[in-house]
């Protein structure tokens, strides 16, 4: 996707730079990624803008990623991708705004 996502914030805020499996923070058995800063991004019921929003997030949030799955093809600060994370049941947002360290899946596939 185009720009580094090999640092992640940490829950204490700092960076740390590596490149893990799993670059989010684990809070509660759930790992979190941070989305991108200054972007209150909107999260759609399917895997593309022609879905419809279900609600738009706040500034400088986290979110679960619980699967992943390709749809429409979104340009975001972290590049251009087909990637699209489901965050909560019926609630997808495209991986070209959420820094996960990767370019690729960090993620089972949906379905």
């Amino acid at each position: 996707m185009g720009m580094d996502k090999t640092s992640v914030e940490t829950a204490a805020g700092t960076e740390q730079a590596g490149a893990s499996a799993l670059e989010g923070v684990s809070t509660m058995g759930a790992v979190r990624y941070p989305v991108a800063p200054g972007y209150r991004v909107n999260v759609r019921s399917g895997p593309g803008t022609q879905y419809r929003i279900v609600r738009t997030l706040a500034l400088d949030v986290r979110v679960p990623i619980l699967c992943q799955t390709t749809g429409e093809r979104v340009t975001g600060p972290y590049g251009t991708t087909n990637i699209w994370d489901n965050i909560a049941s019926g609630e997808f947002i495209s991986d070209a705004y959420v820094k996960t360290g990767s370019d690729g899946f960090v993620a089972k596939r949906c379905g």
